[in-house]
């Protein structure tokens, strides 16, 4: 019995170790960053190609970012989602540079937690901000929900085009 019981905290702690280790090398987040700067660039490209910005606010320390960042990226249909529809952020919220201005600018979403997403049209007006925690499943998130998130915010959703016959 007690074999059991240290083989199954042998793999408890591994299992640890290896997220641990992961977190160690997720560097999405870039704290030197000008945000301010950044964020007119993706604004700019999103106006450009007739997209919204997707701004996620988190830190690299952030196991959910993580968590958001590989299930979206490593989801075919996702990817391709949001890559048709949205230019990706990612802004900074850590000890190093917690970007407050700018999260000022945008009615405080840090309040949700991390990370938190703030969806801009091409102009840079802020059109949603999502608690990221209605989008979870577990320990990971609900496929169904983050795709509805994306498919709702997408242009075409606000385009009033699609409304004449409503």
């Amino acid at each position: 019995m007690m074999k059991i019981i240290f083989v199954c905290l042998f793999f408890v702690c591994l299992a640890g170790m290896a997220t641990a280790q992961d977190m160690k090398t997720f560097k999405l987040y870039h704290p030197e960053e000008n945000a301010e700067a950044g964020l007119k660039k993706a604004i700019s490209a999103a106006k450009a190609a007739g997209k919204h910005v997707f701004v996620q606010i988190g830190g690299n320390w952030c196991i959910w970012c993580a968590r958001f960042h590989e299930f979206t990226t490593t989801d075919k249909q996702l990817d391709s989602l949001i890559n048709a529809n949205y230019v990706v952020y990612h802004v900074n919220y850590s000890k190093e540079n917690n970007n407050k201005a700018l999260l000022a600018k945008f009615d405080y979403p840090q309040r949700f937690g991390f990370p938190v997403f703030v969806v801009l049209d091409g102009n840079g007006k802020r059109i949603h901000t999502q608690d990221s925690g209605l989008l979870e499943e577990g320990k990971g998130y609900d496929r169904r929900k983050v795709s509805t998130f994306f498919e709702n915010w997408a242009p075409k959703a606000l385009a009033p085009e699609q409304y004449k016959n409503y």
